[in-house]
């Protein structure tokens, strides 16, 4: 493993890029032709995230740790199983959010040892919130340039009257309808992309139930913020997802 100073300067690099693949990511959201049709290989969405992906391989290829992201999903496992570190990227997590201009996409940057998130970055470029952790070394939100420390979680009690639960109030699927069903007055909180698992290392919220398909990139970022404040991401089995499979998709998940 990796020693502290080795983690801290891979977390600058991280922040680093995040926010100036945020910047490139606000200039084609706040051009004028933003309202062109958002389909195709020329869309605004398609230009951000291409943009977003240059400046993060920009920071990330130096350190030499391989990259594993969804623009270059096509990695084989044969290659890629032989990784110790990896960086795990989504440049622009959130299509829906960015398309609807509701601000709350993030790029999500994170780096992962024999399959455990370690080190992560979620930064919202509209909010201009950041948020970045290293397992055992806690977690800190940085807002307009102000940062603070990250409040470590306390173990999730499911009992408790009134609990926050991250979910979408229109795309309330069956799985997680039961789960509300099992909770005393739940309160809905929703949020679009890793940002559903941002609110929850801020303290708004308790639990986020992910009955629906997500890949390694869309969680691997938040999970390892989470982790570093003490929380959790696990699968109904209650073990902590695993990055780097064979097959880059997640099974179901609670993250608290």
């Amino acid at each position: 493993m990796m020693n502290r100073e080795k983690l801290s300067s891979l977390l600058d690099t991280a922040r680093e890029a995040s926010l100036l693949a945020g910047q490139q990511i606000l200039e084609i959201y706040n051009s004028d032709d933003f309202e062109v049709e958002l389909k195709g290989d020329n869309s605004p969405l398609t230009k951000a995230d291409k943009a977003a992906h240059d400046v993060i391989m920009s920071f990330l290829e130096p350190t030499g740790i391989p990259v594993l992201s969804e623009e270059g999903r096509d990695i084989p496992y044969q290659e890629r199983k032989g990784w110790d570190y990896l960086w795990v990227v989504d440049p622009l997590d959130g299509t829906k959010e960015f398309i609807k201009r509701n601000g709350e996409f993030t790029v999500n940057i994170a780096l992962v040892h024999k399959g455990e998130p370690i080190l992560g970055v979620v930064y919202a470029p509209v909010l201009d919130k950041l948020y970045a952790g290293i397992a055992g070394l806690g977690g800190t939100l940085t807002v307009s340039g102000t940062t603070s420390k990250l409040d470590q979680r306390e173990k999730l009690d499911l009992s408790r009257h009134g609990l926050k639960v991250v979910a979408s109030r229109s795309h309330l699927n069956d799985d997680t309808q039961a789960f509300l069903d099992q909770l005393t007055a739940p309160e809905i909180v929703s949020m679009g992309s890793s940002l559903k698992f941002m609110v929850i290392a801020e303290g708004l919220a308790d639990v986020y139930p992910r009955f629906a398909p997500t890949m390694e990139w869309d969680t691997a970022a938040a999970h390892a913020v989470l982790a570093s404040i003490g929380g959790k991401v696990t699968n109904q089995g209650g073990e902590p997802l695993e990055y780097n499979k064979e097959n880059l998709l997640n099974p179901y998940f609670k993250a608290e």
